[in-house]
């Protein structure tokens, strides 16, 4: 979860290029928020470059997230 679309937008771009998929980029609003304006950006990945679940890279996934002020979730 992003707080910034351009920025969730290049890092699935960046996770795409260097084999991770599907880098799906999508909205989710936080629960009982009414403003549009208040939303995160979610990058979906399922599956690392190694064919393994992209959970299996929960480290890899944190130190990106947290370096453009995001976090990782399980959903």
């Amino acid at each position: 979860m992003l707080p910034d679309r351009d920025d969730a937008e290049r890092i699935a771009a960046s996770l795409l290029a260097d084999g991770w998929v599907p880098c799906l980029v999508h909205r989710d609003m936080l629960a009982g928020e009414d403003d549009a304006e208040d939303v995160d950006w979610v990058v979906e990945v399922t599956t690392a470059p190694d064919g393994s679940a992209a959970s299996a890279h929960r480290v890899v996934l944190d130190e990106l997230a947290d370096a453009n002020d995001g976090f990782t979730s399980d959903h």
